[in-house]
C-alpha cells in the first residue's frame, strides 16, 4: 500500500513545463520522456542532500508543474535498514491501515539546490534526453533501410563524409563514395541507406553511393513506369563511377522497357548519369532465355555463336575478330559486368580462335581413333565428322547407327565394334592391374558406378579399403573425382554402399533409414 505525501512544493512551475515542452519539440521526443528525465535529476539532487542510502523519489505533475519529493519506506516486522524500512507500529502512526509489505511515502521538504546539485541535475537531464533522442533516431531509420536519403554535408573526416539528415546524422564511408568524388561542408548529397546499427555512441546510419540498389532507386525516381511496377529492373551490375549495366523487363507488351528507362532524348537516364558523376549506363532487355540474355548483356559487342554448359553455369561466346576488344571491354570491364549481371561465367573467343580450336580437337580425336582402333586416317576423320569423340562412343553405339555412315558396310561396323571393345578391355585390364598395385581392395572395386580409372584415382588419393571410402563426405568424394560427372546424390549412394558392411545383421540400420532413396538402393547392391 502506498500513501500520498501531504505536502507539495511549487518551484518555478510554469517555467519547468515550458522548458519540457521546448526540449521535446526541439529534439522530436515525447514530452513525458523529458519530464521523466527532470524527475530523475531532482531525485539525484535530493539523494545528495538526504543521503544516497535513502530510496528517494520525485514526481512532477505534468499539468501543474508541482514537484513532490518523498522517501519510500517498506513496512516490516523487524527493521534491518532504517533508511529504507519502517516498523509496523510507527507506520500505523502515519496510516492506521498500514500492513507488512506496504510502502509508505514520507514527504520531504523541498531541496535547496546549490550550484553543484544544479549542475548534476542538468547533466542527468541532458544525458536522458540524448538517450531518448538516439532511440528515436534508431526506431525511425531502421525501417528506412532501402530508401534514398537526402542531406547536407556536415563535415569530412579522413575521407568519410558525415551527413546531416535534419533529424539524424549519417555517414558515407570512403569505400561507399564514387571514385574521384569530393564533397565539402554544406554540399547537398544523396545516398542509399543500407544499414542502421544501434551502437553505444548512438545509432549509426550508413549511406552508400556505390551500392547497386542506389542506381535502382534513382531510376525509380526518374521512371514512373518503374515506380508503378509496369517495368521491372531484374538485375544490376556496377563498376561504380565508371560503367554499369541494368537488365529491364516490361510487364506490358505495349511498352518498351529500354526506351522507357532512356526517356525522351535520353533525359531520364541522363538524370541518373549526372547524379553518379558521369557513370556510363547500358540498359539491356532481360530475357528468360539464358543465351539471349547473355548476348544482350555483352552489348554493344556483336555475338556470332554461343555454347552453354548449364551444369557449370559457364558459356562460351564466339565473336567476330574485330569485335573482341569491344566484347572484353577496357580492362575486361564489359565481360566482367555481363558476367555479374547474368550470373554466368563467360569465356570469349574470336571466330579464328574457335576455328583453330575445333581443328585441334579434330586432329586429336582423329589421332585417338588411328592409334586405338588401328584404322587409317580417312576412316578416323569420318568417325570424328559424324560426331564420335571417344572409344566408348564407337564401342557402345548401336550397329545400325554406324551402318548409316556412308561407306560403312556390315563387315566394317563389326570390325570397328570388335576393335573398340578389345581396346577398352585391354585398357581396363591395365587399370585394374594398377589398382591392385595401389592396394585398392576388391570389395571397393565391386561397388557399382566406380570404373577402373576412378579406382586408380581413389587409390592414388589414399582410398584403398571400404572404410576409407565410407569415411568420406560427399564433397570430399566429388573433389577427388571432379571429371566423373557424379551428382551429390550419386556420390552419397556410393558412400552409403561402402558403409553397408557396418550394418550387416541389423534389420533396420539407422543410417540406411535416414539416407535418401538412392543411398538406400546402393547399400544392398554393394552387399550382393
Amino acid at each position: 500500500m502506498e500513501t500520498e505525501p501531504e505536502g507539495a512544493t511549487s518551484w518555478n512551475r510554469l517555467e519547468l513545463l515550458q522548458i519540457a515542452d521546448a526540449v521535446a519539440r526541439e529534439k522530436s521526443i515525447e514530452r513525458e520522456t523529458v519530464i521523466e528525465a527532470m524527475e530523475e535529476a531532482i531525485q539525484k539532487a535530493a539523494r545528495s542532500k538526504y543521503g544516497h542510502e535513502n530510496d528517494i523519489r520525485a514526481e512532477i505533475n505534468a499539468k501543474t508543474g508541482d514537484i513532490r519529493i518523498f522517501r519510500c519506506l517498506e513496512v516490516v516486522d523487524d527493521i534491518e535498514n532504517e533508511s529504507t524500512q519502517i516498523s509496523v507500529e510507527e507506520a500505523r502512526g502515519h496510516n492506521p491501515d498500514a500492513r507488512i509489505g506496504d510502502v509508505l511515502a514520507e514527504p520531504l521538504p523541498p531541496v535547496d539546490y546549490g550550484r553543484i546539485a544544479a549542475q548534476t541535475a542538468k547533466q542527468v537531464i541532458v544525458q536522458k534526453v540524448r538517450d531518448a533522442e538516439r532511440e528515436r533516431q534508431y526506431e525511425e531509420y531502421k525501417d528506412r533501410i532501402g530508401e534514398v536519403a537526402n542531406g547536407l554535408v556536415k563535415r569530412v573526416d579522413y575521407g568519410n563524409v558525415v551527413v546531416d539528415l535534419s533529424r539524424a546524422e549519417a555517414i558515407v564511408r570512403r569505400d561507399d563514395l564514387l571514385p574521384r568524388e569530393t564533397f565539402r561542408q554544406g554540399d547537398r548529397i544523396r545516398g542509399y541507406i543500407y544499414d542502421v546499427r544501434r551502437e553505444p555512441r548512438g545509432p549509426q546510419i550508413f549511406l552508400s553511393r556505390t551500392h547497386p540498389q542506389f542506381m535502382i532507386q534513382l531510376f525509380r525516381q526518374e521512371v514512373p513506369e518503374l515506380y508503378d511496377g509496369i517495368i521491372e529492373i531484374r538485375a544490376v551490375a556496377r563498376d561504380p563511377g565508371s560503367r554499369a549495366k541494368i537488365a529491364v523487363l516490361s510487364n506490358d507488351t505495349s511498352i518498351d522497357p529500354v526506351g522507357a528507362c532512356v526517356g525522351m532524348r535520353g533525359s531520364r537516364v541522363q538524370a541518373v548519369v549526372n547524379e553518379l558523376q558521369g557513370e556510363k549506363i547500358d540498359i539491356i532487355q532481360w530475357s528468360p532465355d539464358s543465351a539471349t540474355f547473355i548476348v544482350n548483356a555483352l552489348a554493344p559487342a556483336e555475338v556470332a555463336k554461343v555454347v552453354l554448359d548449364e551444369e557449370t553455369q559457364r558459356i562460351e561466346v564466339v565473336v567476330p575478330d574485330d569485335q573482341l576488344s569491344l566484347a572484353i571491354g577496357r580492362r575486361g570491364q564489359n565481360v566482367r559486368l555481363a558476367s555479374q549481371l547474368t550470373g554466368w561465367d563467360i569465356d570469349i573467343l574470336t571466330e579464328a580462335e574457335e576455328s583453330e580450336r575445333r581443328q585441334e580437337e579434330f586432329r586429336q580425336r582423329t589421332a585417338l581413333f588411328v592409334d586405338s582402333l588401328d584404322v587409317d586416317e580417312f576412316l578416323a576423320q569420318l568417325l570424328v565428322t559424324e560426331g564420335f569423340s571417344t572409344i566408348e562412343d564407337v564401342a557402345f553405339v548401336p550397329e545400325e547407327e554406324l551402318a548409316d555412315i556412308e561407306g560403312f558396310d556390315a563387315d566394317v561396323v563389326a570390325e570397328l565394334h570388335r576393335r573398340a571393345n578389345a581396346f577398352l578391355e585391354a585398357r581396363d585390364a591395365a587399370l585394374d592391374e594398377k589398382r591392385k598395385e595401389l592396394g585398392v581392395a576388391d570389395d571397393v572395386a565391386a561397388i557399382p558406378g566406380l570404373t577402373p580409372a576412378m579406382l586408380v584415382v581413389l587409390g592414388e588419393g589414399g582410398v584403398k579399403v571400404l572404410d576409407d571410402l565410407a569415411d568420406l563426405a560427399s564433397d570430399e568424394f566429388l573433389e577427388m573425382l571432379p571429371d566423373a560427372g557424379f551428382t551429390a546424390e550419386e556420390a552419397d549412394a556410393i558412400i552409403m554402399a561402402a558403409r553397408a558392411h557396418w550394418f550387416e545383421g541389423d534389420e533396420a540400420p539407422a543410417a540406411a533409414e535416414s539416407s535418401d532413396d538412392a543411398s538406400a538402393e546402393a547399400a544392398p547392391a554393394a552387399g550382393d
